[in-house]
């Protein structure tokens, strides 16, 4: 199967930034929210990125118009229904997503793919909300979606080859790299960076460093384009503390275990950029 129509579910930052990549490769894409208004913002936010992209001599004016007019709307999931391919990016909660995948296997043609964006949630428990397990896949993009080049491909328990084969080829022609990994909690990606961010915030919340400093030592003596602390003002410091509670308990080891400043900052809506306020203030 060559997918030609793609669906993306959720409008926000990663899920307009999978709609633009496809939409720049040729694909129909549907971005489907809960909101108009969100949706809304989404296609600014996509018209605005393909402009900068236009500014820089990446992309022609006409790719941009070519671009957004391959991009429709919808707040009734049953505009998935025709997709060869649909991509979950909803919020990062597996009741939420696993509520998506149910209605997705039942709206959709028994061959679409269903692939999630998920940053560390089970791809097969995923696939068990289907009666297509061997279709539901892992396909994690990375933020900003438009300019990495990663993806990481996630088989399931129940993954084929053939889906498996699909998604890669298929994240080869969007101009990414897609690395295979197997099912297991935070995957590669995750399971290697969110303790580093964890243990840059064991730094602060011991006194041995201010997050400054913390940031500034692994830029300059690991050679890291920013530090973990701003990298996870980035991320969102509430998805970083989802993500290590997926590793906690899905592996059972405490060295996942969240750092207590990342939950208290996250009790009191200190989540990083998106929120004004983080390890660094971000209110202007």
């Amino acid at each position: 199967m060559t997918p030609k129509t793609v669906a993306v579910l959720g409008a926000g930052t990663m899920g307009n930034g999978i709609a633009q990549v496809f939409a720049q490769n040729g694909h129909q894409v549907v971005l489907r929210d809960l909101d108009q208004a969100i949706l809304d913002r989404a296609l600014g936010a996509i018209d605005k990125s393909l402009a900068r992209l236009a500014e820089k001599g990446k992309i022609a004016a006409a790719d941009r118009e070519a671009s957004m007019g391959r991009i429709t709307t919808a707040t009734d999931l049953a505009a998935a229904a025709p997709a060869d391919v649909v991509v979950e990016a909803v919020v990062e909660k597996l009741e939420v997503k696993a509520e998506a995948f149910r209605e997705l296997d039942r709206l959709t043609r028994p061959e679409a793919i269903l692939a999630s964006n998920t940053s560390s949630i089970s791809i097969t428990k995923l696939a068990a909300a289907t009666k297509r397990p061997d279709k539901v896949i892992g396909m994690h993009f990375m933020n900003p979606v438009p300019l990495m080049v990663l993806v990481e491909v996630i088989r399931g328990q129940a993954t084929s080859d053939e889906t498996t084969r699909t998604v890669m080829e298929l994240s080869r022609a969007l101009g990414k790299t897609p690395v295979e990994v197997d099912d297991y909690p935070g995957f590669v990606s995750n399971r290697v960076l969110m303790p580093m961010i964890n243990e840059a915030i064991y730094c602060v919340y011991e006194g041995v460093a201010t997050p400054e400093a913390v940031d500034q030592v692994m830029k300059l003596g690991m050679n890291h384009p920013m530090g973990p602390l701003t990298l996870a003002d980035f991320i969102g410091l509430d998805v970083c503390l989802a993500i290590l509670n997926v590793l906690h308990d899905g592996l059972g080891d405490p060295k996942y275990r969240p750092c207590p400043l990342l939950k208290r900052m996250v009790d009191a809506g200190w989540l990083g950029r998106k929120s004004g306020r983080g390890f660094y203030r971000y209110d202007g």
